[in-house]
């Protein structure tokens, strides 16, 4: 299973901080798994507009079922919320994986502080 662990600020304030991609969907084969395929398109597109569209280049780490990123704290408050905004379509995007595939990815929300 996929889990996604997404980090919001707090309550108040739920900004996107991090996310956390890991496992694996194990829905076909591996090459034919359009779970996998699907949730690595949108989470890796989603950092790579971010990088094209905002000019922010996030903290990343990447292996085999493991995405790793975090967002730069203290960027002008406009680019923030463009970053926001993308990070969010992606969180609608697999949330409407999940609800199709619930049993081969889970997605969380956690605060920061707060929640």
């Amino acid at each position: 299973m996929i889990r996604v662990t997404i980090r919001r600020k707090d309550v108040k304030d739920s900004a996107i901080t991090s996310f956390k991609v890991e496992g694996h969907a194990n829905y076909d084969e591996h090459g034919k798994d359009i779970v996998c395929a699907a949730v690595s398109a949108i989470t890796v597109g989603t950092v790579n507009s971010i990088e094209a569209l905002t000019r922010v280049t996030p903290k990343t780490k990447v292996k085999s079922g493991l995405l790793q990123v975090e967002i730069p704290q203290g960027i002008d408050s406009q680019v923030a919320e463009r970053v926001s905004l993308l990070l969010d379509s992606m969180v609608v995007m697999l949330n409407s994986i999940e609800e199709t595939y619930s049993e081969h990815i889970n997605v969380q929300t956690s605060y920061s502080k707060g929640g």
